[in-house]
């Protein structure tokens, strides 16, 4: 099926839909009630869908999966924020996705539409929109595509084709880590990427696509040779400070041959507001987390980030660390967190996480070996981490605020 034929049926299923909002509106809202939103895969076999649970507050209290909470349909689901509306998003594995969309009202969620797309490996707020981007799997495939998702009509109101291929401009194919808006246009690291293992021979570059928006016209690529690429698949690398500057971290894990190929340490680069170059600004990363790479992080403010950390023994194409620290982009030093499980008691953590951005506080979802789930709450001036509310019957994946 072309992906014409796939927004034809976005646009028909999203008519059928807003005829029947009346049904889609009597879901039965869950027993707890509150501003947070909690996604929570039940503990189950594999293959069961994530409940989306509603709770007053993050500091304490217990909430619980059963007979609580709406079921999502299909089993990977990725979720973001915007327009204060809460968007949990399908992701098909190579099949056509969906997108559901929810309001708070009276402390519950609010089912407002939910329609069928084409699964996108990248998403972000832009403007009034959710940019969404499809990338090419098959290596014989240049082009990628885009969708715009107006937040206030929730329907598709733009869409188009990108080369990920002659982006790069080294014969190799580009795989967005992820996608941030910054100023009036779009960037995108990404990786490069020669075969179906995701190995390449430019283990030891960065890149940066900068899109013009709503176009989607590539205006330029931003290089750098101090670190390997940005992010990682499904993590956004960036962080944006309160100036307006970005901050781009590199795990160090590009693959050739399905060997761990980069020489870089993980690091910490930058590029100044309203500049489209990497300035002189260079953070080791590793050295300052002795031996540890940087796989994922949250920006807090204050130019401080929530940073999830990996040993170097267990480094890995996938692996996602699960030792945090809070990172100070300005004075460039690493704290490790107290107060959090022990290292090896941790069984997940969750990949989106709340913080009001004030500098000060952060909120994670961690599960640990006996199957409890709880939010520790992290105080980032003492670098200090206290459980929370727990949360029964399942594993915490996301967590989000509307108001």
């Amino acid at each position: 099926m072309t992906n014409l034929k796939y927004i034809s049926i976005a646009l028909s299923c999203l008519a059928l839909i807003l005829n029947s909002c009346d049904k889609d509106n009597s879901e039965s809202p869950g027993k707890t009630k509150g501003n947070f939103v909690l996604a929570v895969t039940p503990v189950a076999a594999e293959g069961v869908a994530d409940y989306l649970l509603n709770a007053p507050s993050l500091e304490s209290g217990t909430i619980s999966t059963e007979g609580n909470g709406l079921e999502q349909d299909g089993t990977y689901r990725y979720y973001v924020t915007h327009k204060n509306k809460f968007f949990s998003m399908l992701y098909g594995q190579g099949n056509p996705g969906a997108v559901t969309a929810y309001n708070l009202m009276n402390g519950s969620l609010n089912k407002l539409t939910n329609f069928q797309t084409e699964t996108v490996q990248a998403f972000t707020p832009v403007n009034n929109d959710i940019l969404m981007i499809k990338m090419a799997r098959d290596l014989k495939t240049e082009m990628s595509r885009w969708y715009r998702v107006d937040a206030d009509q929730m329907l598709i109101v733009g869409q188009g084709e990108i080369n990920t291929k002659t982006v790069t401009g080294n014969g190799e194919w580009a795989q967005f880590s992820w996608i941030r808006q910054v100023g009036d246009k779009v960037f995108a690291p990404f990786f490069c990427i020669k075969d179906s293992d995701w190995g390449t021979d430019y283990p030891n570059e960065a890149w940066i696509a900068v899109y013009s928006y709503p176009d989607m016209t590539l205006e330029k690529v931003i290089k750098d040779d101090r670190t390997s690429f940005i992010g990682r698949y499904f993590v956004d690398g960036l962080a944006i400070d309160e100036t307006g500057d970005v901050y781009a971290f590199s795990p160090s894990l590009a693959f050739t041959n399905k060997q761990l190929s980069s020489t870089k340490p993980s690091a910490v680069t930058r590029i100044k507001k309203g500049t489209t170059e990497f300035d002189d600004y260079y953070f080791n990363v590793e050295t300052a987390a002795e031996g540890h790479s940087i796989t994922n992080w949250q920006y807090i403010g204050n130019g401080k980030a929530l940073g999830f950390f990996i040993a170097k023994a267990d480094k890995s194409q996938w692996g996602a660390g699960t030792r945090l620290a809070v990172v100070d982009l300005y004075s460039q030093k690493v704290t490790w967190i107290t107060g959090l499980p022990a290292l090896g008691d941790i069984t997940s953590i969750s990949d989106n996480n709340y913080t009001p951005k004030d500098g000060k506080n952060a909120y994670v979802g961690i599960t640990v070996s006996n199957g409890t789930s709880s939010v520790y709450h992290i105080n980032v001036e003492t670098a200090t981490a206290t459980q929370g509310l727990k949360v029964e019957g399942g594993v915490i994946t996301a967590i989000s605020r509307l108001d």
